[in-house]
């Protein structure tokens, strides 16, 4: 009986210890992550690129097993990203961009050495068979594009056109030009290129014919001229025209209508005209969502764009004959990630919408006919789908799909039988702790200004009461944070960190405060945010108040953290609310707001411009230095290219004039992303050191 007692106690125990079996936070962070998705135009081919632990390279799949195959070697962790990949037309081989920092804001083709390299590694174009084999690289550049005919490739360098053999061999500089080029599009044939020059105060749309040597612009204006697009037979070319220059100075901090037109010039003759212009209201200016107007042609009679104007973005059809729209999609949800058939006849794209009343936190694919029908969902449930490309067979669809517990991976589905396959399972880690996930909950909220707010909390189902917890702010910030492992691979990374807090015992609340997507033009657009006043720093404030009051949370052990947007916001809070939240991390968030409205050079200024400047100060975190208390570690990469790194050097030098504690972590040569694994993994770990070392859980 004792034997029988020891051997039930020891296996008591063994079950005690599984139970409680933990993860760590380098264990959470090993994920893989798919991304820059592309289908061929023939035999059902798709590849993206994979980064694995910094390890970025390139897969391809085709039908009808969808079998997968790593293409590259590239296999160290040297900050390297993989972007611009395509397919030759005939699809046997793969175009890409190795190298840069394209999420950035500014210097995106330039090169990055998060690895501390000799030399700084350049931007480059680069080739590779679909069956593999050794990848080539053929030119220093950025944005390429290759030729109908497969045989060249034209690229963008220095702000110029390039082109370089499929093959190889030197590159040369198709033609000069004053201004720097933005956008480059080969006509149907390939014997001439469409282009955008930016000109500073105004931007034009030109045409450079390679055999006349020779450039011709489309319906030249003072406006600024972009987007622009080949008709499917190559006679005309549409495009987005705004406002150029200045105008008169008009009141800083009111809210006004961004005027927007669509335009069809003669493909020959260069004369253009104006087709349709924007609503004059606030919802009918040009969406700042993904793609922006997602301008595309259907057929050479119709046109798609994306549109706000009845307060969710929705694409819409525009006869080009008539000069009549039509909405095709419709509701109360937004459409994001948008592709368009081979064949030009549907559209499918992301869209937060679905049967349960979660799916508004949520990514779905979507489909819609362009010439009638109603919007189909083609994938439902608990999991998020996005960024979906249509196949060459126009009937199988490729995305990226992930669960709240499994991270993204490819995907395709046969539309019309419903058939899905996930690829590339293999390549989640078997260290990952995919069963140990911890399933976020969706929660809402009133704001005091009556603004209904969704967030997601994570919390250990333990049993235990009275836990520190964590609110998390998340960056853009037009951004939406999702019941699930995010498609953006910064917030994979924050929804792993997340994850991890909740393990170690805190209750984590993800909010997604206004300014952000997924909820209508009114929430993503409202008046005095930002350096106008800050407005949506309410519902951070409330987010806090909100977990405080949980029944299992200590209210005196609440912290908050989050990086870019989320990290001017963490500032903020801690300047403001010190009572409130006890400790912060900071990653390479904004502090400073007012020297953004630099007085004027001439005589005009803005009526309001005094009070829009005292407006931004009191909107920074700097004009709250002497009520912040809260312990705080700041977080920056020193090759930030989206927020400029002095903003934690001179808040740091404040904190020191002042006398102030703090901690910090700079990440010498790294960038906004975390390019480098091993710093992402860094970041990681500091930052959930920090919240423990001072929140006890």
């Amino acid at each position: 009986m004792k034997k029988a007692f020891l051997l039930f106690a020891s296996l008591w125990f063994g079950l005690d210890v599984a139970i409680a079996q933990s993860f760590s936070i380098e264990e959470v962070s090993l994920y893989s992550f798919p991304s820059e998705m592309v289908s061929s135009k023939t035999d059902n081919k798709i590849a993206w690129a994979m980064n694995e632990q910094g390890k970025r390279n390139i897969y391809v799949s085709q039908g009808p097993d969808f079998s997968h195959q790593k293409i590259t070697e590239f296999n160290s962790d040297d900050g390297q990203e993989v972007t611009s990949l395509q397919f030759t037309p005939d699809g046997g081989q793969l175009v890409f961009v190795r190298g840069g920092e394209h999420g950035s804001n500014w210097q995106r083709n330039q090169g990055m050495n998060p690895a501390h390299g000799a030399l700084i590694p350049k931007v480059e174009i680069w080739k590779v068979s679909f069956s593999g084999g050794d990848a080539k690289m053929l030119a220093e550049g950025d944005d390429p594009l290759v030729s109908p005919n497969g045989e060249k490739i034209a690229f963008l360098k220095n702000g110029q056109v390039w082109s370089v053999s499929m093959e190889g061999g030197a590159a040369s500089q198709l033609f000069e030009i004053k201004g720097n080029v933005g956008e480059i599009h080969w006509s149907p044939e390939g014997n001439t290129l469409l282009f955008t020059v930016n000109r500073s105060t105004h931007s034009l749309v030109g045409v450079f014919d390679l055999e006349a040597q020779k450039v011709q612009y489309i319906s030249p204006s003072f406006h600024r001229d972009g987007m622009v697009r080949w008709s499917p037979n190559g006679e005309k070319i549409a495009f987005i025209r705004r406002q150029g220059g200045k105008g008169e100075p008009m009141p800083i901090l009111e809210q006004r209508h961004s005027p927007w037109e669509i335009w069809i010039a003669d493909a020959n003759t260069g004369e253009g005209k104006r087709i349709w212009k924007a609503p004059e209201t606030l919802r009918g200016s040009l969406s700042s969502t993904h793609g922006g107007a997602n301008l595309n042609w259907a057929d050479d009679n119709t046109l798609v764009y994306l549109s706000y104007e009845d307060g969710w973005p929705h694409m819409y059809a525009l006869n080009i004959s008539e000069g009549s729209t039509r909405q095709l999609t419709k509701g109360e949800y937004m459409v994001e990630h948008i592709s368009l058939s081979h064949d030009g006849e549907f559209l499918v794209f992301s869209a937060n919408t679905g049967k349960q009343e979660e799916d508004i936190d949520r990514r779905h694919i979507g489909m819609v006919k362009v010439h009638g029908g109603e919007m189909q969902l083609v994938t439902e449930g608990e999991g998020i789908e996005a960024i979906p490309v249509v196949l060459s067979d126009n009937k199988h669809l490729a995305y990226v799909s992930s669960t709240y517990a499994r991270p993204l991976l490819p995907t395709v589905t046969n539309k019309e039988t419903g058939d899905t396959k996930l690829l590339a399972e293999d390549l989640i880690p078997s260290e990952f702790p995919i069963d140990q996930m911890i399933q976020p909950k969706q929660v809402t909220f009133m704001s005091p200004d009556g603004v209904k707010v969704h967030a997601q909390l994570f919390e250990k189902e333990d049993g235990k009461d009275k836990k520190p917890a964590v609110l998390f702010v998340h960056g853009g910030p037009q951004r939406q944070m999702l019941l699930g492992w995010h498609y953006g691979d910064y917030y994979s990374n924050t929804y792993a960190v997340n994850q991890k807090l909740a393990e170690m015992g805190f209750v984590v609340l993800s909010v997604n405060f206004r300014l952000g997507i997924g909820y209508g033009y009114e929430f993503h657009k409202p008046a005095r945010t930002y350096w106008q006043g800050a407005e949506e720093y309410i519902d951070v404030k409330k987010a806090g108040e909100y977990l405080a009051a949980l029944p299992q949370v200590d209210a005196e052990r609440v912290g908050i953290y989050g990086g870019s947007y989320g990290g001017y916001l963490t500032a903020l809070a801690l300047g403001k609310d010190s009572d409130l939240f006890a400790v912060g991390v900071d990653i390479h968030g904004v502090h400073e707001l007012s020297s953004r409205l630099e007085m004027p050079d001439g005589f005009e200024k803005a009526p309001d411009f005094e009070k829009a400047q005292r407006t931004a100060w009191y909107s920074s975190p700097l004009a709250y230095l002497d009520t912040w208390e809260s312990p705080v570690l700041f977080i920056h990469g020193d090759d930030d290219r989206n927020v400029q790194v002095s903003h934690t050097v001179d808040l740091i030098r404040r904190f020191e004039e002042k006398g102030k504690p703090y901690e910090s972590l700079i990440i010498p040569d790294d960038s906004h992303h975390w390019m480098k694994y091993e710093n992402l993994v860094k970041v990681n770990r500091a930052t959930v050191e920090f919240l423990k070392k001072h929140l006890n859980p």
